[in-house]
Formats: C-alpha cells, structure tokens, sequence
C-alpha cells in the first residue's frame, strides 16, 4: 500500500488524523493532512483505507502496490 495526498485538496477536517492517528497528522499552523508513513504496515491498512473513505474533500488515494 502507498499513500498519497493531495494537500490543496484538503479541507483540514481531520478525520484522517483522528481515525488513523499513526498514519496520518495535521499540520499545525492550518490543519492540513501530513502523512506519517507513505507506506505503512499491514496492521495499519484497515485504519488508512476507512480514514481515506471518511475525506470530504477526497484528499487521499491509496494505492495497492
């Protein structure tokens, strides 16, 4: 899995942070989504996925690799 973000698609609603906090985190000044592991492990996938499904602003794709 590899995940990419589209910061100027972001709405900085935060679910991604709040939904998969080890994956995901918001910038501080503006709320933005930072991802914290472009690639992470596989106990991790479920959280990612539901937190990429839950974006309004449809900021986040996953890719399988």
């Amino acid at each position: 899995m590899k995940i990419i973000i589209d910061q100027q698609r972001c709405c900085a609603a935060g679910y991604c942070a709040l939904t998969a906090p080890r994956v995901f985190a918001q910038r501080d000044e503006d709320g933005i989504v930072v991802v914290l592991q472009e690639n992470p492990p596989a106990e991790l996938h479920k959280e990612a996925r539901e937190a990429a499904s839950l974006c309004p602003a449809n900021a986040i794709e996953i890719v399988d690799a």
